[in-house]
């Protein structure tokens, strides 16, 4: 008999900003093809088709569509963020607020769980919680929230939103259980949140290797530098203090006073953006230093695969697919020891986020030791072929086993 899932989430491919997106789809792939019924809610109606799960809208109006370029609703957008690049003329499709929109989804989820047959919830991240309390209260069904980032997470610990936090706290109380992405993460919600450890389940992302086909790096211009015997290190992720982008630079500044032939490529946009650029200038790198925007699919592969060395720096990561992605995609990877990712992928280098020294110390080591730079690549790539999301999909369905199991005893 099918277990069947009502899943509420802020993003999924190819209209994602991050890694939620990505774990949101790799997860509910491996979940369909163990025979798990998904109802996948997303706040607003977009162009996403699926044969393995069914797509609803929470706003599905009849005549309105969005385009691409105008679907704000991020899941790492803050409210001011949210609030700056809200369009002119979509007052009838955005509110006045990120909250607004949030609020406005939850509503609209009462009338999704009375339309639907379910056994449980799901819900992830923050942006989606209220939508499953909303669906709890309706139905009485047992709530699943998916701690896949925190705002101590987003912003370092420093000006948190307190709504937010709020947000969180509630969905996390409420729930009958818990995912998190790392242990890292469970310690974040207990020591912030105080939730019960009890109900706490850590589940860490994965990756399908199978997926990621031989791509060729021929760029012209990364051809060009690789034959002037230039280095790349690469960042990948929201420019944001959470990702640690500055101290990349810092990292840089250091490495690039004992070699010069290393091009430091940064692929990501957000709020920071700008004050980067600027803080390259400040640093005299900016010759060094190449912005490549928001990249995905393929693009992204290839950026991936032209790198020597993939750096996370990140000040408080959750988990960090990026790291997986990087390794499947053939090259070397050095983590901040504030990851998650860690957890599960040790044949990689780390270092304290704030330790630009060793950081930059690592660095070197990789580009100028090939034999450090192989065995990196050849032991994580071997390791990574474990971390599946059918593995991910498994432990998840253990947890709605267990929980289901309860909630029958209850009734």
């Amino acid at each position: 008999m099918k277990t069947k899932v009502l899943m509420f989430g802020w993003e999924f491919p190819p209209y994602n900003s991050g890694g939620l997106g990505t774990a949101c789809f790799g997860l509910t792939k491996a979940l369909s093809s163990k025979n798990i019924d998904i109802v996948f809610v997303l706040p607003k109606p977009v162009n996403i088709k699926s044969d393995k799960i069914k797509i609803k809208f929470a706003e599905d109006q009849a005549g309105m569509t969005i385009n691409p370029q105008d679907y704000l609703l991020a899941p790492y957008k803050s409210p001011d963020q949210y609030q700056n690049d809200k369009l002119p003329g979509r007052e009838s499709v955005y509110g006045n607020s990120l909250f607004d929109e949030i609020g406005r989804y939850g509503k609209n989820a009462r009338f999704i769980a009375k339309e639907y047959e379910f056994d449980i919830i799901h819900a992830h991240d923050w942006m989606s919680f209220p939508a499953g309390i909303e669906a709890k209260k309706v139905s009485g069904k047992p709530l699943i929230v998916h701690v896949h980032s925190t705002e101590i997470d987003r912003t370092g610990g420093n000006n948190i939103n307190s709504e937010i936090f709020r947000i969180e706290k509630t969905g996390m109380e409420t729930a009958d259980a818990v995912i998190a992405v790392s242990n890292l993460t469970k310690k974040i919600i207990v020591d912030n949140y105080h939730i019960n450890p009890g109900k706490i389940h850590v589940v860490h992302n994965g990756i399908d290797v199978y997926d990621y086909p031989s791509i060729d790096a021929d760029s012209a211009a990364v051809i060009k530098l690789k034959e002037m015997g230039n280095k790349i290190v690469l960042f990948v992720g929201r420019i944001t203090v959470q990702k640690g982008p500055d101290y990349f630079l810092k990292a840089a500044k250091k490495v690039l006073q004992y070699n010069r032939d290393v091009f430091f490529v940064i692929a990501g946009s957000g709020d920071m953006e700008h004050q980067i650029i600027t803080e390259a200038a400040e640093l005299g790198i900016s010759d060094r230093v190449l912005f490549a925007g928001f990249l995905r699919g393929e693009e992204l592969n290839k950026v991936y695969r032209m790198a020597d060395l993939f750096v996370m720096p990140s000040v408080s990561e959750p988990f960090g697919i990026t790291a997986l992605e990087s390794v499947v995609n053939g090259t070397p990877v050095l983590v901040s020891k504030q990851s998650g990712v860690k957890e599960v992928l040790t044949h990689v280098l780390t270092a304290d986020f704030w330790d630009t020294d060793e950081m930059a110390n690592k660095i070197l080591a990789v580009l100028n030791y090939k034999s450090l730079e192989l065995t990196l690549k050849e032991n994580s790539i071997e390791q990574v072929k474990n971390l599946s999301w059918q593995e991910t999909a498994r432990k998840c369905i253990d947890i709605y086993r267990q929980i289901l199991d309860s909630y029958f005893l209850r009734v």
